[in-house]
């Protein structure tokens, strides 16, 4: 018995074979070369064919090589949980930090409100009053006092005029050159 697809390819040869004979030269050449690439096509399609990789046998030629490469399995594994022991300990230590950081930003937090609530501002602005200016800042006082503007204080002191501009801005009413209340 012929198998499907040689009965296929032989029933195209036999009509190309009896249609030739009828037909002019170069159409029976065309029907010939048909044929031709019909029967190269089925007889190379399951050469092209992808093997599935499953359906082979094991390459390996002996149970040692067999053994060799689940001892380097094994090994691969203890490996990896060696290393995800690690990484679960860096995390848990860098969440331990995190928390401890965020308790002390809420105790800074809570410290910084009271600080900032109406029965300790009093107290505050009493303690600021109290405390006598930057001597730095008395230079630039004096010479305000003076009359002199900002661009000339700075020249003389050789500093920003950035920095004598925002001095000048930042002083307390009442403040004399001398660093007490005036």
């Amino acid at each position: 018995m012929i198998p499907l697809r040689r009965k296929g390819t032989m029933a195209v040869f036999m009509i190309a074979a009896l249609l030739a004979e009828q037909l002019e030269p170069t159409t029976r050449w065309v029907l010939i070369i048909m044929a031709i690439l019909t029967i190269v096509y089925a007889v190379a399609r399951p050469m092209l064919r992808k093997k599935d990789p499953l359906a082979r046998p094991p390459a390996f030629a002996s149970l040692a090589q067999q053994r060799s490469v689940e001892r380097q399995m094994q090994n691969v594994l203890v490996e990896m949980a060696e290393m995800a022991r690690q990484i679960t300990a860096q995390l848990d230590t860098r969440a331990a930090k995190l928390e401890m950081l965020i308790k002390e930003a809420d105790q800074k937090l809570a410290a910084l409100k009271s600080a900032t609530e109406p029965s300790s501002l009093p107290q505050a602005q009493a303690e600021m009053e109290s405390a006598p200016p930057d001597p730095q800042h008395a230079q630039v006082y004096a010479l305000a006092d003076q009359g002199h503007s900002p661009g000339q204080i700075a020249q003389q002191l050789k500093r920003p005029s950035g920095e004598i501009e925002l001095i000048l801005a930042l002083r307390r009413p009442g403040v004399s050159p001398a660093g007490g209340l005036g």
